[in-house]
């Protein structure tokens, strides 16, 4: 007989069973944040939906009766407690009204080991100072559709799993490979040089090739994107083997970095 996720009514928010989602909102207690309890939250059903079928370990699930019937197909053959609570019990544990209604908690994997991704990669994505959790979430979430093999994380970015992060990738970066890049930056870009990428930084100066001319689709490439503002360090940039821009019309200096990235990666992509 198969195992089925058991659904356990819940009518006290202070409940311990619900401790692993209490509070999100306090900045010292989010279970998600960096150097935390180490636990991956997905939010709404489509995002639920995503991380049960993923290779993160489910540790449970908290949400309202309709939200939760929604998932009943997917948690048939799962046997992890599905915990369901009315809007009110569930505002009062997470710390917020939650619009969408469910929750999931699993746990972190292991972290991503940037050598063999960049190994396997024909297409990366590469990243210094992206410390924006939506930035990032939607590149994520442009990356799985643009058929980008991993992401790698440089110096000041934030953590994918992020709560927000997740959220706006609509569940994608659980399937995205992201590892950090070892070793002081930008001297450990020559771990993708050694894995026979070239290594193309995206930058609004109007000296680099237009992204047309940069044949970038013509081999293996690692995408170099920066930081809203600032974009790349001249460090960063002078450890490329080619700078590349997007053309825009007069008066755009630039695009905000999960467009940028959503540009550069249809250039580059195998889908389609």
């Amino acid at each position: 007989m198969s195992s089925v996720a058991i659904i356990t009514p819940v009518g006290d928010s202070a409940d311990p069973r619900l401790d692993d989602y209490r509070d999100l909102t306090t900045a010292d207690r989010r279970p998600d944040r960096p150097g935390g309890r180490g636990l991956v939250i997905a939010e709404g059903v489509v995002v639920v939906r995503r991380l049960l079928a993923s290779p993160y370990p489910v540790r449970s699930l908290l949400g309202v009766p309709r939200r939760l019937d929604e998932l009943a197909a997917d948690l048939a053959a799962l046997d992890v407690p599905a915990y369901a609570a009315d809007a009110d019990v569930m505002a009062a544990a997470v710390g917020f009204h939650l619009n969408r209604g469910v929750l999931a908690v699993a746990d972190r994997p292991a972290p991503g080991d940037a050598v063999a991704i960049a190994r396997g990669a024909r297409l990366l994505a590469v990243l210094e100072g992206v410390g924006d959790h939506e930035n990032l979430g939607a590149l994520f979430r442009n990356a799985a559709a643009l058929g980008v093999d991993g992401v790698l994380l440089g110096p000041r970015c934030s953590d994918p799993l992020y709560r927000r992060s997740v959220r706006v990738s609509m569940g994608h970066v659980l399937r995205v490979p992201f590892a950090a890049l070892p070793g002081p930056w930008p001297a450990s870009l020559h771990l993708l040089r050694a894995a026979g990428l070239r290594i193309a930084a995206l930058t609004p100066a109007a000296g680099a090739v237009a992204l047309r001319a940069a044949d970038l689709d013509a081999g293996r490439v690692a995408l170099l994107f920066g930081a809203e503002g600032p974009g790349l360090s001249p460090e960063a940039l002078a450890a490329a083997d080619v700078r590349v821009r997007i053309p825009m019309a007069d008066g755009v200096d630039s695009l905000n970095v999960a467009t940028a990235a959503a540009v550069a990666f249809h250039a580059c992509s195998p889908v389609g």
